[in-house]
C-alpha cells in the first residue's frame, strides 16, 4: 500500500446543465456527484473526492497520480476545477463516526433499563472501552 498523503489535490470536470451541475474525476473512475449551484457542486466533489480516496486508502488500492489539469480536454459547457482534500481531519472524522450494531439482550433486562432511562450507547461504549482497556482511539500514524 502507498503512503497516506496528507493532502489530495486532483481535477474534476464540472458539466453545467440547466438542471444543476454534475461533477466526475477522471483519475477516480466511480467518483461522482452533483450540485444544483457551483458552491454546492463544489462542496460535494470535495467530499466525494475524500470519500473516495479514504476508501482506497482503506481498501489498500494504490491512489493514482492526477492528471494535469490543461491536459484534460472539455466541451463547451464543461469546465475543469481542482478539488483539494485534507485527509487528516476527514480520517478523524471518520474514525469517530457512529456505527449501528444491532444486538440482543434479555427482555427483563432491556426493560430494567428502559424504567432507569438508560443510554444504551453510552453504557454499551463505556463498558467495551473497559473491557478493552482504551480510554481513546489509538492515533493513525
Amino acid at each position: 500500500m502507498a503512503d497516506k498523503k496528507e493532502r489530495y489535490v486532483f481535477p474534476a470536470v464540472f458539466d453545467y446543465d440547466a438542471d444543476g451541475i454534475s461533477v466526475e474525476f477522471p483519475d477516480l473512475p466511480g467518483c461522482l456527484t452533483c450540485g444544483d449551484t457551483q458552491e454546492e457542486a463544489l462542496n460535494m466533489a470535495r467530499e466525494a473526492m475524500s470519500l473516495h480516496l479514504y476508501s482506497m486508502e482503506e481498501d489498500g488500492d494504490e491512489i493514482p497520480e492526477p492528471t494535469p489539469a490543461h491536459k484534460i480536454q472539455v466541451a463547451d459547457s464543461q469546465a475543469v476545477v481542482l478539488i483539494d482534500a485534507w485527509m487528516r481531519p476527514f480520517r478523524d472524522e471518520m474514525r469517530e463516526r457512529a456505527i449501528k450494531k444491532t444486538l440482543s439482550i434479555p427482555k427483563w433486562l432491556n426493560d430494567l433499563a428502559e424504567v432507569n432511562h438508560v443510554n444504551f450507547s453510552r453504557v454499551l461504549q463505556n463498558a467495551l472501552k473497559e473491557y478493552l482497556g482504551v480510554s481513546e482511539p489509538k492515533p493513525e500514524h
